[in-house]
């Protein structure tokens, strides 16, 4: 370790009452009991800097961190004073007579005024090593792109005086107030740099080297480059990680310099840009990649980082462990996500203080149990649910669950929505979130957005555990009756299903015979539900040859996050950002070139109203996204053409509708879709969902499918089905005729809710059309009881209705280690949302989504 790079951190700290949790300006009592080679006054009174000793090793200065801590707690409490780590604390007021005795204070209080007395703001900076002056300067200039990620992970100032500011780190704001603030300068020498501090002094913008405040700069004394963006962290753990961060990103830098590399071409605007979106977003919104430029989630830009500097880390000896802090932090989340989670319990900021205290000492906080249910009467005011609804019951109460989420959308009012409303809108345009649908007119840029409502909906423990087990009942039953109906036919044979509903299945196709015996068919599978106050949940519709929705599952979380910072989800809530990784580990297992294949997500292209969804799991799985004219067969395997390359793939993630792909034209302008399926049928390449999967999920097959879970599983339904009537029965068709305004109608082949007539909302003469269309062919209809589906709070045109939801829920099969596939339920459930008034939820039909907290 004798050549690895020192690393010292300097924190600092507010001072605050314990009694009324409000900043103190009481730091020169407190340094009368602490020594002064490692605390040190800051500009206010109420600030306190520790300067840990420089070292090689990560867990010594975690060592450090914490003594000095300790120190200052053991001093600070019997003075009735608590220190807090925190870009800012809640509770401050802004005063010119507390600025620190001294004259450079003094001045700087006199030059900048009300840009001083705001400085109620505590950074972590962190010193790494490097031989000399010019080093400095080039390595400012290439780590600068990099830093904006780790002010997100340090991003713990929310609240500014009584507020939710509605920015992760509002620090970042007040600190870029400065003049000299913002990505380092544009010099590459150290001779330029110092030029650069002449030039400023001269101008009388500042007094000395130590005013320029970049975010990164050489230092002004000593022979090392100092990280300054990033927020004072609760977390020790957080502190360590920017510092096993940054040293790396020296390292590589220095890497670069003496390999005589280009500085990084990134604008200064940009990175501006960069750092502001970091600071409004946390990590819990997304970041800018500036490479792109383009969006990414948290976990991608941390995760790719991290693999990035993996070289550097190994030389420092830092690699494992920085990457387990930064899974530690993804999964935590950010400082101010856990103190609007504090501030959420019961609205007082004088907890988010004393989580501050507990945290800052790595201490449990104090545990305040939550207020009982609130009133929100402005937001409520009106509604009225025609039937059960999820949020608020028939006293026009709400339900307990939903306690802290409106106390929060009561803050923001139907203004803050409004406003929050038409952020949505811009953030899905500039990602281009849309799903256009035939006869709905475009908005004035040309597309239709996704409807995406602001109010989440929760959905708890006991009910998820509950759906769990019985989709991954239902999951395992239906991949045992595909497996079956294309071989032996045992569940026709037994006379449990008539041979007729599968034979006539509109989705049977010849290409399901063709599927090896081993392959999975169900890979990625999704159950539509919805909940009734009588029965509970009931299952809907099973969907499993293309199911769409993780994709819009996923943005839809981020979105919201990004346009609501303050409506944080409780730490109970499961997160998503494990997701994409584990729908492709799903996509990798029974690869038929084993671990080395590759996978591609195949798309129709942009014609496909799901396509912003294909293009956003491409991208998360890392995987090529492809069109048939990019494929091309030969030798029997599949090959990814373009460019002049040619790359074999070995599993295809199948987002084509199978007629749509049996039509399509490979690169070579041929039809693709039989020899596809000849290479599928050779075992070179694994379709993911399988072909033929439509003769499971039609309208029809699903009233057998309890007695399939019976049958092939030996157990009984967890999860109820609609009753249904199959017309083709002479019986069943009669009683359906007698009851047409009581009953849903659905075409045994409808998708996306097509052709589905309700009864007691229909018209007499839409009535006697589907008793013709049953009477001409009754083969082609079903019936069902109609489900009172429950409603949930919805903001549409400026107000709180209660609009009709259901719930959909994705499961993955892989292959497993006996004759059945292993089933994993997905936490990325997608809640869709019927028009107002209306009943059906599809997106093809108009229907929208929410966030969906599925609680641990």
């Amino acid at each position: 370790m004798g050549d690895v790079p020192l690393v010292g951190v300097e924190e600092e700290f507010h001072v605050v009452g314990l009694t009324d949790r409000r900043a103190a300006p009481e730091v020169d009592r407190l340094l009368e009991h602490l020594d002064g080679k490692e605390f040190f006054p800051e500009l206010q009174r109420s600030l306190v800097e520790t300067n840990s000793p420089a070292t090689p090793s990560l867990d010594e200065l975690r060592g450090h961190v914490r003594r000095l801590r300790a120190r200052l707690r053991d001093a600070a409490e019997p003075l009735g004073l608590g220190v807090v780590a925190a870009g800012t604390v809640p509770l401050v007021e802004l005063s010119g007579d507390d600025i620190s005795a001294g004259a450079r204070y003094e001045r700087m209080q006199h030059e900048y005024q009300m840009l001083v007395r705001e400085q109620h703001i505590c950074g972590v900076q962190v010193h790494v090593d490097v031989p000399d002056r010019d080093t400095a300067v080039q390595v400012s200039r290439r780590v600068a792109p990099a830093l904006p990620t780790l002010l997100a992970i340090t991003a713990s100032s929310p609240y500014w005086r009584g507020h939710d500011t509605g920015y992760a780190s509002y620090r970042s704001m007040i600190w870029q107030r400065w003049p000299t603030a913002g990505p380092p300068g544009d010099v590459t020498t150290a001779a330029e740099y110092d030029a650069m501090i002449a030039e400023l002094v001269a101008s009388g913008t500042i007094s000395d080297a130590g005013m320029l405040y970049f975010d990164v700069r050489p230092s002004a004394h000593l022979p090392t480059v100092e990280l300054r963006l990033c927020d004072a962290c609760p977390e020790v753990d957080d502190v360590v990680l920017v510092a096993g961060l940054f040293r790396a990103l020296v390292g590589r830098a220095r890497s670069d310099t003496e390999a005589g590399k280009p500085l990084p071409g990134v604008r200064h605007e940009l990175l501006r840009a960069a750092a502001w979106r970091a600071a409004r977003s946390g990590l819990e919104g997304d970041l800018v990649d500036v490479a792109g430029p383009v969006l990414a989630s948290p976990a991608v830009q941390l995760r790719t980082l991290v693999a990035e500097l993996e070289p550097w880390l190994a030389e420092t000896g830092d690699a494992e462990q920085v990457t387990e802090l930064a899974e530690a932090v993804l999964a935590r989340g950010s400082g101010a996500a856990a103190q609007r989670r504090a501030f959420g319990r019961r609205g007082a900021l004088t907890d988010v203080v004393d989580d501050l205290v507990a945290r800052t000492q790595g201490e449990e906080p104090p545990s305040t149990p939550p207020l009982t249910v609130p009133v929100a009467p402005e937001l409520l005011a009106g509604y009225r649910p025609p039937r059960y609804d999820e949020a608020v019951d028939d006293d026009g109460k709400l339900r307990p669950a939903y306690g802290w989420l409106f106390r929060t959308l009561e803050r923001l009012g139907p203004r803050g929505l409004t406003a929050a409303e038409a952020a949505l809108r811009t953030e899905q345009r500039a990602r281009g979130v849309t799903f256009p649908v035939p006869g709905v007119e475009p908005g004035d840029d040309g597309e239709r957005l996704f409807p995406l409502d602001l109010v989440p909906r929760i959905i708890g423990p006991d009910s998820w555990e509950h759906l769990s087990t019985g989709i991954a009942q239902r999951i395992r039953a239906l991949e045992g009756f595909l497996r079956d109906v294309y071989g032996r036919r045992e569940i026709v044979r037994d006379r449990i299903v008539p041979a007729a509903v599968v034979d006539n299945a509109p989705g049977r196709s010849r290409a399901g015979t063709l599927v090896t015996a081993d392959a999975v068919r169900i890979a990625v599978g999704g159950i539509d539900l919805v909940r009734d106050a009588d029965t509970g949940w009931v299952v809907l519709e099973d969907n499993l040859r293309v199911p769409s929705g993780i994709g819009f599952s996923l943005m839809g979380r981020r979105l919201i996050r990004s346009v609501l910072p303050d409506l944080e989800s409780p730490s109970e809530v499961l997160g998503l950002d494990d997701v994409p990784a584990r729908l492709r580990a799903v996509l990798a297992d029974g690869d038929p070139a084993g671990p080395d294949g590759e996978a591609a997500l195949l798309t129709a292209g942009e014609s496909d109203a799901a396509f912003f969804e294909h293009r956003l799991l491409a991208e998360a799985m890392e995987i090529p996204l492809v069109t048939p004219g990019r494929l091309q067969i030969a030798d029997g395997a599949v090959f990814l053409v373009g460019n002049g390359r040619r790359r074999r793939l070995s599993t295809l993630y199948r987002r084509i509708d199978e007629k749509d792909l049996a039509l399509a034209r490979g690169a070579d302008h041929r039809p693709i879709g039989r020899a596809l399926l000849a290479a599928m049928a050779r075992g070179r390449v694994a379709l993911r969902n399988a072909p033929g999967n439509g003769v499971a999920d039609d309208k029809l097959v699903y009233a057998y499918v309890p007695e399939m879970i019976r049958y092939y599983l030996n157990e009984e339904p967890v999860l109820a089905s609609v009753p249904t009537w199959a017309c083709v029965d002479p019986a069943a068709r009669d009683q359906v005729l007698d009851r047409l305004g009581e009953l849903v109608l659905k075409p045994v082949d409808s998708y996306g809710g097509a052709g589905i007539v309700i009864g007691p909302h229909a018209g007499s003469g839409e009535l006697e059309r589907a008793a013709a269309a049953i009477r001409e062919r009754p083969a082609g209809w079903v019936a069902q009881d109609m489900v009172r589906i429950s409603t949930h709070p919805t903001f549409t045109d400026g107000t709180l209705q209660p609009q009709a939801v259901d719930l959909r829920v994705f499961a993955v099969q892989s292959a497993g280690h006996g004759p059945m596939p292993e089933v994993e339920v997905l936490p990325a459930a997608l809640s869709r949302v019927a028009p107002p008034g209306g009943m059906i939820v599809n997106s093809s039909r108009g229907g929208g989504a929410k966030d969906t907290w599925i609680m641990a």
